[in-house]
């Protein structure tokens, strides 16, 4: 008799546990990439130590609790891997000490927060526009559209066109600096 591998059981709970696990990392891994990046030297150690803190988030994914954010849980979990990865390198002369490393982890979860943050204000602010202005941005912003093919098609000339995308985005960034300051009340 042969014996099964972990992966031909076919267990739905761990079916459903493993997608789960890939859903979430894909959708946060390149946060993660950011995060390993801002106290690494190099694109290459970033791939080593996010491949290292894959593995690591998987075999610790059961103690993850679902009601909670993924994307911290998992930077405490790379931020380990990253400091056992910079202990392996310490032989080399550009390598932080661990109260460095620490502070810039701190950092760059606090500007990963602040990002988060920015980028729901945008969506909400995007939303909450009148759905022919949203279409307008977002075409405007569609990677290999003609913005003066836009105008005409719209009826405009690219003078009027640009001056109305100027006046959308000062309003979307205004919203979205409204949404992402802090209020009077938290302070």
């Amino acid at each position: 008799m042969s014996r099964m591998s972990d992966f031909e059981k076919n267990d739905p709970h761990e079916d459903a546990r493993y997608e789960a696990f890939v859903k979430l990392f894909a959708h946060h891994e390149a946060g993660l990439r950011r995060f390993v990046g801002s106290f690494l030297p190099s694109w290459g150690d970033v791939d080593e130590v996010v491949q290292r803190a894959a593995i690591a988030i998987w075999r610790k994914f059961d103690q993850f609790d679902q009601d909670t954010n993924f994307m911290k849980w998992a930077c405490v979990v790379t931020r380990f891997e990253a400091l056992a990865y910079r202990r392996k390198m310490a032989r080399d002369r550009l390598v932080f000490r661990d109260d460095v490393l620490d502070l810039m982890a701190e950092e760059a979860g606090a500007e990963l927060d602040g990002r988060n943050a920015q980028h729901e204000a945008l969506e909400s602010c995007l939303l909450a526009m009148p759905e022919k202005q949203r279409k307008f941005v977002m075409l405007a912003y569609t990677p290999g559209v003609n913005v003066k093919e836009l105008a005409e098609e719209a009826g405009s000339t690219a003078a009027a066109f640009y001056m109305r995308l100027r006046r959308i985005r000062r309003q979307v960034m205004k919203c979205v600096e409204e949404k992402t300051l802090p209020s009077p009340e938290a302070g």
